[in-house]
Formats: C-alpha cells, structure tokens, sequence
C-alpha cells in the first residue's frame, strides 16, 4: 500500500486548527470546562470538553456537528493544494450521533428540522459542491472505518485517485447523561489508565485527511500502511480484550509489521471502568515482551471522547508527534491499572523522541473494533 496523507485539519474542545490543538495538548492544556449548552442542573457531571463556539453560553444551537465538519474538511483540503470545489472527491465521514444534538432541540421546539439536516451529504454538497459523500455510524471507531474504507476505494482499479476521509460528534443532552449514569460515581475528567478513574465524559470533535493513491512531488505527512476493522459482537457496550488483539493482530500482518516495529501508540484511552483495562490486556497480549517499548499515550485526557470522531483525532494529533519528534502526554495518569504494567506512557510532560511508526486504536460499543498504522514521513 501506497497511499499518502497531504493534508490534515482538526477542530477540538482544545484547539481551532492542528497547530493550536498540538501546542495545546503538548502544554498539558485540557478542553475541560462546565457544561455549556444545556441545563448543568440536570445532570450529576457538570462538565465536558465543549468547543467553545456557541454565541450564548448555555443556549445551544443546531448544527453544530455540521459546522465542526466542514471546518475541517476546509482545513485539510486547503493545506493539500485543494481548492474550495470538491466535487471530483469523495468524502467519507464517521460519526457516532450525526446531528442528534438537532434533532434534540427540534424535539424540544427549539430549532426546525428537516431530514436533509440529519445527514453531512447536503451541507458538504453546498459547501464544496461534493457529489460524492458517504456517511458511516460506527460508534466510536467510526472515523477509522471510514479510514479503511476510503483506503479501499483508493485501491479499486480505475477507482478515485484522491478521497477525504473525516471523523466528527458533538455533545449531546441523551449521550451525556447515559454516560454519566453508567457509572456508580459522576466521572468527573476524563483519566484514562489511571486506577482512580471514574469514567468518560464527552468533547467535540471533528478532523479530516486527505489521501492520495501516491502523493509523489506533493506534501506529504505520513503514509498509510494499513487499517484492519472486525465486529466481535461480543456485547452491547463491554469490550472484548479478544477482539480487540485480532484487529491488531490483523492490522500488523496486513501493514507488514510487527509490535517491535511500533514506536508510538496513540491509545483509545476513554478512561471508561472496562475499556481501559480491555485495552491494556490486548496489548499486553499482542506486544508481548515488546511492551515496553512503543511510547504510548491517550489525548482523550483533554480533548475528551470525541466519539466517532476520535480515531481520526489521534491520526492528525499522531501524524504531528512523529513529524516533530514530540508525543503529548496523557493527563490525569497518576497510578496506571495493573494491566498496563510495563507500558512507556507518556504524563507530566511531552516526551521527545524520533519516532516512525505508529498505531491508532479505536474502539465501539458492540464490539467495532478498529486499529490503523501510519507511518511518518520522511
């Protein structure tokens, strides 16, 4: 496989554009703030990692997945030479929840809602003219399906020799407080690995790439070697450590490495009471005696879980740490679980250190289990 990456763009709770968002997770600066757009009395976890762009705190407006997404689509677009007319280029986006903060208020009678407004299609249509545009729902590990999808369409003959792959979710009142409920204790911040931690809260988040069947002569961040995707179905909303070693098992062997390869990880890391431990047992069990040397890290501890559009999230954020040989660290991770015994994670503060190769997990309810490997550029 040879497909490259030339052009990123990332909007989060911690940063407008990749450079903001990467000094800002590099400085240890996390998105966590009170709830801003809606009743923070309703709820027992009173705050989130919200992008701060509503024109009345505590008043909140439809849309606002819509908005996130095409910023980035933007960015990505503009910094790989495209110009504002994309109609020649598929668009593939993952999310979790789509606008299901629209229709929310539409429910309410606090906004109009059409079925055009349900969906990225029409918006991405009038923006960029884009004619072809794909929407997929695939919990949290949306944004890398949309990744190993897009990849596919690179690799059919006679198929697109250029498609933008974007990931994005926003808060919601539902998902938010479904969150907050799953756990005995109201999380408080997001502290992935760390034994002390009490569950996940959501953030905003969108981020887009643009990839190249070449990318020969042009800007290029890194490459991707690979991305493997599998359902284990093995419960609603508990992870399976099983399922989850497959798809890295199978991300490696597709990709042509192996664990030893690997020198940074960019982890799931939702601070969640089941995922976290999941995780580390699957690595654990993938990496073997090999552990212990990939750094590995979970920006999720300030941006939040950005949901479907957290895969892509860690490929821009990842994408900057091997290009400037500098890894942020994981916030909150004080005393890691004992099934990450062994594992380099990163806290305190950003660790340099020259880096080719690395891995993104992405994780669902249901078992949607996704792993990518990207190398740098060079």
């Amino acid at each position: 496989m040879n497909q490259a990456i030339t052009g990123i763009g990332a909007v989060a709770s911690t940063g407008r554009d990749i450079d903001e968002l990467f000094h800002n997770l590099c400085a240890g600066v996390t998105g966590h703030a009170p709830l801003r757009g809606f009743e923070r009395a309703n709820f027992r976890a009173r705050h989130a990692y919200e992008v701060d762009d509503r024109p009345v705190e505590g008043q909140d407006v439809a849309g606002r997945a819509t908005a996130l997404l095409l910023q980035a689509v933007a960015q990505a677009a503009k910094e790989a030479g495209l110009s504002e007319d994309l109609s020649g280029i598929p668009i593939l986006v993952g999310t979790g929840l789509r606008e299901l903060r629209s229709a929310e208020l539409w429910w309410r009678g606090e906004h109009q809602l059409t079925e055009h407004d349900l969906h990225f299609g029409p918006a991405l249509r009038e923006r960029f003219g884009a004619e072809q545009t794909y929407t997929f729902s695939n919990a949290c590990s949306a944004s890398l399906y949309a990744l190993a999808l897009g990849s596919d369409l690179l690799a059919q003959e006679g198929g697109p020799d250029t498609v933008i792959v974007a990931g994005v979710d926003v808060l919601t009142e539902s998902m938010h407080g479904l969150l907050e409920r799953v756990h005995p204790t109201a999380p408080e911040r997001v502290r992935p690995f760390d034994r002390n931690r009490t569950g996940v809260l959501m953030g905003d988040g969108a981020a887009a790439v643009v990839l190249r069947r070449d990318g020969y002569g042009e800007q290029v961040h890194g490459r991707l070697r690979g991305v493997a995707v599998n359902c284990d179905a093995y419960h609603a909303t508990a992870p399976s450590p099983e399922g989850i070693a497959v798809a890295m098992r199978e991300a490696h062997r597709i990709s042509r490495v192996t664990p030893a390869d690997l020198d940074l990880v960019m982890l799931h890391g939702t601070g969640t009471l089941l995922n976290d431990e999941a995780e580390a047992v699957a690595l654990a069990d993938v990496f073997g005696a090999d552990r212990g040397r990939p750094l590995m890290t979970a920006i999720k501890s300030m941006t939040g879980h950005t949901s479907g559009g957290s895969g892509l999230l860690n490929l821009v954020v990842g994408l900057r740490a091997l290009g400037e040989g500098r890894v942020p660290p994981t916030v909150g991770l004080d005393d890691p679980v004992a099934e990450a015994e062994g594992f380099r994670f990163v806290t305190g503060a950003p660790r340099d250190e020259e880096m080719t190769l690395m891995q993104l997990n992405a994780f669902g309810f249901g078992g949607i289990n996704a792993v990518a490997i990207v190398e740098g550029a060079r």
